[in-house]
């Protein structure tokens, strides 16, 4: 139970990696192989027979097929992964390092690369079963179904080919990648307003002085935080946890994790407890972290104005997810508003705390194109237009920087 929080962190991990649905797709290829190489032996387990002209194959003929399909598949393999690593570097090199986890993620590509490597797989195994009749010595074997079926995923493996080969240009569209990001940023920051989470914000105990501190046991990103846990252990143990960094922020060994206000000392499995309910990585994630979401768009947006590039429409087009994710932190049922537990706090997501990773950040690469600024300027006004009284000061505040003459 106390491990969630870790157990979590490796569900993330293994989601952005690029091996674990290609080696479960493997596992599959196994599997088939000896699921159908048992009905080669087993045929009368069928309810109904093939005709005899699916499965007349000799062995000299399914050993040349099979070997001919597991070359092709594991030659077409490389070329798929050559294709993958150009469309990484391409997108690193302009777009962001930390927009690899997105090509990573990738169900496609994924789904692409198992496909063709079960394949692989399946017809090395189904091969190695194949048997002449020695003088014989040795009873002949020609596993007819699984040729067959071998068949059949090769026509698979050609549609997948033909597929990755459209996806994989479509991957590294700049339009796309914004998308992709501006729709999971306005998820998250719609899933966070509908959060049900208690509210006391009539309680002081916050005011007081901390009882007990955590301190993080190792340096790095904190990637996700288990809340419900920590609500639990709260209530259970009477205790009242603020949370002090926010998920996203880099911690060392000194940081304080969690304040901690007790009406008795925590017991050392009391403390080991609260501890595992967050986990630290080497690198920040878009789990619980929207903020990270808007800062790509506001890197992408700073590569395109930069001299090299020199390319506004995708500024443009970057601040227009901004400005759409905003939207929804103001309209969306009522908007963000700072929601504080009755036992468990952490830093709230705030409209003002949003609003200031996006334009603002942009502001210095904004001012030095026209064109750009002149649409960040449309943007904000309709901002402006749509916001609450409480938010309308940051977003004119903004609007007086961009519209200074003075770079």
């Amino acid at each position: 139970m106390e491990k969630r929080a870790q157990l979590w962190k490796l569900v993330q991990d293994v989601r952005a990696s690029y091996w674990f649905l290609p080696s479960l797709l493997v596992l599959v290829g196994l599997l088939l192989a000896w699921l159908t190489e048992w009905i080669d032996l087993n045929p009368e387990v069928l309810p109904i027979s093939l005709p005899a002209t699916f499965v007349d194959s000799q062995a000299d003929g399914a050993r040349s097929t099979l070997a001919v399909i597991a070359q092709s598949i594991i030659g077409v393999t490389g070329v798929m992964f050559s294709m993958t690593l150009v469309a990484v570097s391409f997108a690193s090199g302009n777009f962001g390092p930390r927009l690899i986890g997105n090509f990573m993620r990738d169900r496609g590509n994924q789904w692409s690369l198992g496909i063709l490597i079960s394949t692989f797989v399946y017809a090395v195994v189904v091969l190695s079963s194949v048997q002449d009749d020695l003088n014989g010595e040795v009873e002949a074997f020609v596993p007819q179904y699984s040729l067959l079926l071998a068949l059949v995923l090769i026509l698979v493996c050609v549609f997948t080919l033909i597929f990755f080969i459209h996806h994989v240009p479509e991957t590294i569209n700049v339009s796309r990648i914004s998308a992709g990001l501006g729709n999971r940023l306005e998820i998250m920051i719609r899933e966070i307003i509908d959060r049900d989470c208690p509210d006391d914000t009539g309680s002081d105990w916050h005011k007081t002085s901390p009882t007990c501190t955590i301190t993080a046991t190792n340096s790095g990103y904190i990637q996700t935080c288990n809340m419900n846990r920590l609500r639990d252990l709260a209530t259970d143990n009477d205790l009242f946890i603020q949370m002090q960094p926010d998920v996203g922020d880099f911690v060392t060994t000194t940081t304080v994790v969690f304040a901690i206000w007790s009406a008795d000392d925590l017991t050392e499995k009391d403390i080991d407890a609260i501890r595992a309910c967050y986990a630290v990585g080497t690198s920040r994630t878009e789990n619980q972290n929207p903020t990270f979401l808007a800062e790509q768009l506001v890197e992408m947006a700073a590569r395109a104005l930069s001299p090299g590039l020199n390319d506004p429409y995708t500024a443009q087009d970057c601040l227009n997810r901004l400005a759409a994710a905003l939207t929804v932190a103001m309209t969306y049922q009522g908007g963000l508003d700072p929601v504080q537990g009755e036992r468990v706090r952490a830093q709230d997501l705030t409209f003002e705390r949003l609003f200031a990773v996006t334009f603002p950040l942009c502001r210095q690469y904004v001012l030095a194109d026209t064109m750009t600024r002149t649409h960040a300027l449309s943007l904000l006004d309709a901002l402006y237009a749509d916001a609450r009284p409480r938010d309308k000061g940051v977003i004119e505040a903004e609007r007086q920087a961009l519209s200074r003459t003075d770079k």
